[in-house]
């Protein structure tokens, strides 16, 4: 479970970095998809040691972050057509 925590924050923390740094956008899937699996992550950990506001806020950060792939995969299929 510590493994899934870390993980998840390495990814977090990785993909903020890399947005504030400015080599990624936003709206990139590589950034969207760093923070879903971070957030998949920290459900894990925080659910296995009961910590529950932080799994809801997880959840919830992983539906935001699925949301923008979803849409991101949309304007992409716009844009080809």
């Amino acid at each position: 479970m510590d493994i899934a925590g870390w993980a998840a924050a390495l990814l977090i923390l990785g993909g903020y970095a890399l947005l504030t740094a400015g080599k990624v956008d936003a709206k990139s899937p590589l950034y969207q998809a760093m923070n879903v699996l971070g957030a998949i992550g920290f459900i894990i950990n925080s659910g296995y040691f009961k910590a529950w506001p932080s799994a809801v806020l997880n959840v919830i950060w992983a539906g935001i972050g699925i949301v923008a792939l979803i849409r991101i995969a949309s304007n992409r299929k716009k844009a080809e057509a």
